[in-house]
């Protein structure tokens, strides 16, 4: 797989690309789209004046507006950045301000609610194309954003039956020109498949974390001084934004639950295999597991490099 993003796009995907949250995934979405000219034209569209200001500084976009419906006007495509819970919201607020042919997406990792939240805001004559880019990293915010985070990761694309077929394929070429491989799937199977890959690892890692904390004959320092590598990469996970993590979980908890039902069951046994000191049930848990890992590395969507190939920035741990 190749390690860079390649040459700008001769004919951009869209004309005017309107960006809607400009956070970790919008701006690095306003880069990418820039560097690969993906859209001649890119508008910043976010409630916070502390975000417009920033983006203005880092010139991200050609147009910064704070008003939705004004901010969508005439775009091609609109990518809804916000946190899951926002979406059906921001849906009303932008749809007097969509023009015939628009194409609709957004990035959240949940598409059942999503679809239930955006579908009834769509005007005719405006098509809906969901998506999740699966990739992203603890960090928020418009300076946390690059253009290669999409690069060699997964773009999960969601289109309600009967989309137009000419707008998922312009959705796909969008993506696929930002550096996603791009698959489709139906809402309900996309969030049971990411329960299990994305969001129980992250309650996990958002539960350990807060019991190492709670713990009397642990001190703080104690636990930070001696974070050895696993609890670090937890710790990394649990730093994710709190307010699109919360959203996540109300949004998606049927398949959450399903899940974390599964995970629990398959956690006693694993503390029966302990407390009767069942060492071959251990082995053959851990070494399947492990080939997990190794599968995941070999199709190119991690790292076996120390630290997993994530190195420390300005020398800091």
């Amino acid at each position: 797989m190749p390690d860079r993003l390649g040459p700008p796009l001769t004919t951009p995907v869209f004309d005017r690309l309107a960006l809607i949250g400009l956070g970790l995934i919008g701006s690095s979405l306003a880069r990418v789209a820039r560097q690969k000219n993906l859209a001649r034209h890119i508008v910043a569209i976010d409630a916070s004046e502390d975000v417009r200001s920033r983006v203005s500084e880092l010139k991200l976009a050609d147009t910064v507006t704070g008003d939705v419906t004004d901010g969508v006007r005439n775009a091609d495509c609109v990518i809804l950045c916000v946190p899951v819970g926002a979406c059906g919201s921001v849906a009303e607020a932008m749809q007097a301000g969509l023009k015939q042919g628009a194409i609709i997406s957004d990035v959240g990792s949940v598409k059942g609610s999503i679809v239930a939240q955006v579908e009834p805001y769509i005007p005719e004559g405006v098509h809906f194309v969901p998506a999740h880019p699966v990739a992203g990293t603890e960090q928020s915010g418009p300076d946390a954003g690059f253009p290669t985070l999409f690069l060699n990761r997964w773009c999960i694309l969601t289109p309600p039956e009967g989309q137009d077929p000419q707008a998922v394929a312009r959705t796909r070429a969008f993506w696929e020109g930002a550096g996603s491989m791009v698959e489709e799937m139906s809402p309900a199977h996309h969030d049971l498949v990411l329960a299990i890959t994305s969001h129980l690892p992250h309650l996990i890692a958002y539960n350990i974390v807060g019991t190492a904390a709670d713990l009397e004959a642990v001190t703080q320092s104690e636990v930070i001084k001696f974070s050895a590598g696993g609890f670090r990469d937890f710790t990394r996970i649990a730093a994710s934004d709190p307010t699109m993590w919360r959203d996540v979980f109300l949004n998606n908890k049927d398949a959450v639950l399903e899940m974390l039902g599964r995970f629990t069951e398959d956690l006693s046994a694993l503390q029966r295999a302990i407390r009767y000191g069942d060492g071959e049930a251990l082995f053959n848990h851990f070494t399947r597991t492990r080939a997990i890992r190794r599968s995941i590395i070999e199709i190119g969507q991690d790292s076996a490099a120390p630290d997993f190939g994530r190195q420390p920035k300005n020398g800091n741990q």
